[in-house]
């Protein structure tokens, strides 16, 4: 079976061929991994992989621990934007935006945090930065934590205020 990607938008009108439904926009998972909780650090796209970047106008709207980090491990997940990305660019770093996603979260086990849920970050279900790419971001989430190993996967949507392609 042929596998398709695309760094598109994908919206749907659910099969509408007059284009009078109103498009929605997929929601997409992507894996994260987290060496240290306790450390600050960039969070991973798969096991010692590179930095987890989201797009312009992406909103989590949960973060799914599936391999707890044990223990006592807490964990703060935000994110950074990322200025002026491209070939011949100087990346530069925006205000970093620390516990967006998930706030002094408990991560020692299998978690879900949600929008308004316990541990849920004031930036899930909004915007994370409407023009600039974000490097998701890691720090220790409660003094004295221990360091644990972190993964799971990121569920998102990116807001396009509902445009349609030709």
């Amino acid at each position: 079976m042929a596998t398709a990607t695309t760094s598109a938008v994908w919206r749907s009108t659910g099969g509408d061929q007059t284009r009078t439904a109103e498009a929605g926009s997929m929601v997409m998972a992507v894996p994260f991994y987290i060496a240290n909780t306790a450390a600050t650090a960039n969070v991973l796209n798969v096991s010692g992989g590179n930095a987890l970047v989201l797009p312009a106008n992406a909103v989590v709207t949960e973060v799914i621990v599936s391999s707890g980090g044990g223990g006592n491990a807490t964990a703060n997940v935000g994110f950074t934007p990322l200025i002026s990305v491209g070939p011949g660019q100087t990346t530069t770093l925006g205000t970093n935006v620390p516990t967006g996603f998930v706030s002094a979260g408990n991560v020692s086990a299998r978690t879900v945090f949600t929008v308004g849920g316990t541990g849920g970050g004031a930036s899930l279900g909004n915007a994370a930065n409407a023009t600039n790419l974000v490097v998701v971001t890691n720090t220790q989430g409660a003094a004295n934590a221990i360091a644990g190993v972190v993964s799971g996967r990121i569920i998102y949507h990116v807001s396009d205020a509902g445009q349609q392609s030709a």
